[in-house]
């Protein structure tokens, strides 16, 4: 538990005025409250997402369909036949601008929802628009992505991070100059003076916290396993719980020629995982609804 400051000490401490505190409190009021909507379930429905990393696509110029998406839409399926709603999001349907890093200068000049792209402005993008707040209303994702020069798909890489505000940022303190550098590194020592273990929201509010992933991995030759090791690190430093024997990769050989593929990774061996993932993802789903969201242990003060 934190100290205690008065708002006296605080503006000495901070050597800010009135209104700047009184600014730094309204944002914390605010997150506290975004932090009990999100704890509370809107339905008893589970909410599964899929996010499909492949560039891809049967009517562009590949002329044929992802095989990672494939597995995915299978795996999306049997998540239906057990009670779950799904969405597929492919992700090159959507215009997704690169992460501009802002939270490596300071964590709060990184900010949710993104500063960089504001939503519903001209200089919004998809990610801001749309993505975010389906990612917000999932219970599960599921990531498919092919293996592309020995890691994740560049789409799938924009998109992961991108999801940088999610985990952790807050409003800007100054939404006509949300890149005050200086006052955003008051922000923070704000955080860090008054953020409470026990309050969810006093602190950085880290969105992924308590949502079930899973991981889909195809590829012609070698790169799966540090595709998956990407997306489990990064994933599971957001918050997101991973159950038993949730990823799952589809190879061929370097020895085979690239259209032979197809016959080799969508193959019964491997829809027959796409299902084993399907119902541990749902079952973590059901596990973990006896744990709030935020009641996953984190220091609130860093992001």
């Amino acid at each position: 538990m934190n100290i205690k400051y008065t708002d006296k000490k605080l503006m000495n401490i901070l050597k800010i005025d009135r209104k700047t505190l009184e600014c730094f409190k309204a944002i914390r009021k605010e997150t506290i409250k975004e932090a009990e909507k999100l704890s509370v379930r809107k339905t008893k429905k589970i909410k599964i997402l899929g996010i499909s990393g492949s560039a891809r696509a049967e009517h562009d110029m590949a002329r044929e369909k992802s095989n990672s998406e494939t597995l995915l839409e299978k795996c999306l399926k049997y998540c239906r036949d057990l009670g779950a709603e799904t969405e597929l999001i492919p992700l090159r349907d959507y215009s997704i601008k690169y992460c501009k890093s802002c939270y490596a200068t300071v964590n709060t000049q990184c900010h949710f929802y993104c500063s960089c792209y504001p939503k519903n402005t001209p200089l919004g993008d998809d990610m801001t628009n749309t993505l975010y707040d389906k990612v917000l209303g999932a219970d599960a994702i599921i990531f498919a992505t092919p293996v592309n020069n020995f890691k994740i798909s560049s789409l799938m890489g924009l998109f992961i991070d991108r999801c940088i505000s999610l985990d952790g940022s807050l409003k800007p303190a100054n939404p006509n100059s949300p890149k005050d550098k200086k006052l955003n590194a008051k922000h923070l020592e704000f955080i860090k003076l008054t953020a409470d273990d026990n309050l969810p929201g006093s602190g950085f509010l880290r969105r992924f916290s308590g949502k079930v992933a899973g991981i889909i991995t195809t590829g012609h030759e070698e790169g799966a396993s540090m595709a998956i090791s990407n997306l489990f690190m990064t994933l599971g430093h957001y918050g997101m719980i991973f159950p038993p024997f949730s990823n799952m990769y589809a190879m061929s050989s370097v020895c085979r020629s690239t259209n032979e593929d197809k016959k080799v990774v969508l193959n019964e061996c491997y829809e027959k995982e796409a299902d084993y993932l399907a119902k541990n993802v749902v079952k973590a789903v059901l596990m973990a609804k006896s744990v709030k969201p935020f009641q996953w242990k984190v220091d609130p003060t860093a992001n």
